[in-house]
C-alpha cells in the first residue's frame, strides 16, 4: 500500500536539515528535485528545472545565512564546522549577482534588516514549493496516478491534478509505444501546469510580501544557469532600465510568467532535450542529487 500525502510530507520533511540551516536545507531540497528528475527524465521536466531554480535560490540564502550569523563566515569565535560554510569569494565564483551584496554593505542597519527579511521570504518560498509539490512526485513514483488522485486536495485540482493527469496519460502512451509525439507534448503541458501551480498558487503570496527595494534586488538576481551554458536572466529579458527602476519585477506574476514562457522554458527545453547517459546535463544533475548525502 502506498503512503498517503501526509505520510510522504512528514517523511520528506524528516530528511531535510532544520530551517535554521538555510544553505544545507536548500541543498537537500535541490538534491531531491534532481534525484526525481534522474529517476523519470521522460516525465519529470518540472523537477529538473526546479533543481536549477532551487540552486540559484541557494546563492541568495547563503547571503541570508551570512547576515544571520556573520561570525560563521568571518572566522569569529562562534564559527562551527559545517558543510555549508564558505567565504564570500566562493559565492562570487559561483556567480551570485553582485547587487545582492550592495544593500548589506552600503546601506543603513535598517536597510540591512529589510533585505534580510526579503531573503527570509525567499527561504520560505523555497520551503513552501517543496512542501507543496514534492510529496506528489514521491507518491507518483511509489503508487502512480491513482494513488496521487486519492490524495489530491481541492486546492490542488486546478493545476496539479490536471498536470499529473497529462503526465500520466503521456507515460501510458510511451509505455505502449503509440502516439509518441503527442505523448511528449502532453507530458510537457502537464509539467507546465505544475509550474503554473508553483508560480501562481505557492510563490506569488511570498513575492507579495517582498519590499520595493527587495523586488529590484531579487529581480536582478533571477537568473537560471542551466547545463551547457544556457541561461535565462530576468533583467536581460525584461530590460536593465525597466528592472532597475522597478517598472518590471520578477515578483509581478505578469512579467515573471512572460519571462518564464519566452525565456526560461525555451532555454530549459533546449538543454533538457540533450539528456542522455553520460551527457553534461546528467552529470550536473547527479552532482546536485549527491548533495543530499553530504548534508
Amino acid at each position: 500500500m502506498s503512503r498517503t500525502k501526509q505520510e510522504w510530507s512528514e517523511l520528506l520533511e524528516s530528511e531535510l536539515p532544520t530551517k535554521e540551516k538555510m544553505v544545507e536545507r536548500n541543498r537537500a531540497i535541490t538534491a531531491h528535485y534532481a534525484a526525481w528528475y534522474l529517476k523519470k527524465p521522460e516525465l519529470f521536466k518540472w523537477s529538473g528545472m526546479a533543481a536549477f531554480a532551487s540552486r540559484q535560490v541557494g546563492l541568495a540564502l547563503a547571503v541570508a545565512e551570512l547576515m544571520h550569523a556573520p561570525d560563521k563566515f568571518t572566522g569569529g569565535s562562534s564559527q562551527t564546522e559545517s558543510s555549508a560554510s564558505f567565504d564570500l569569494g566562493q559565492l562570487f565564483q559561483q556567480g551570485v549577482n553582485t547587487l545582492l551584496f550592495i544593500p548589506s554593505y552600503m546601506h543603513s542597519m535598517a536597510a540591512q534588516q529589510l533585505l534580510l527579511a526579503d531573503l527570509d521570504q525567499l527561504q520560505r518560498g523555497n520551503n513552501n514549493i517543496f512542501a507543496d509539490i514534492g510529496w506528489a512526485h514521491a507518491l507518483y513514483l511509489e503508487g502512480g496516478f491513482k494513488e496521487f488522485e486519492k490524495n489530491c486536495g481541492e486546492q490542488e485540482q486546478e493545476y496539479m491534478y490536471e498536470g499529473f493527469r497529462l503526465i500520466d496519460e503521456g507515460a501510458q502512451l510511451l509505455e505502449r509505444g503509440v502516439e509518441e509525439e503527442r505523448a511528449r507534448r502532453i507530458i510537457w503541458e502537464g509539467n507546465v501546469l505544475l509550474l503554473r501551480h508553483e508560480q501562481i498558487n505557492t510563490l506569488q503570496p511570498i513575492f507579495a510580501a517582498i519590499s520595493s527595494q527587495g523586488r529590484i534586488v531579487i529581480s536582478f538576481g533571477s537568473e537560471l544557469d542551466f547545463s551547457g551554458g544556457a541561461k535565462a536572466s530576468f533583467s536581460t529579458y525584461s530590460g536593465y532600465f525597466e528592472t532597475l527602476t522597478g517598472m518590471k519585477s520578477v515578483t509581478d506574476s505578469r512579467y515573471r510568467w512572460a519571462w518564464i514562457e519566452n525565456d526560461v522554458l525555451p532555454a530549459w527545453k533546449r538543454v533538457e532535450c540533450t539528456f542522455c547517459e553520460g551527457s553534461a546535463l546528467q552529470m550536473e544533475l547527479r552532482q546536485l542529487a549527491a548533495q543530499a548525502k553530504s548534508v
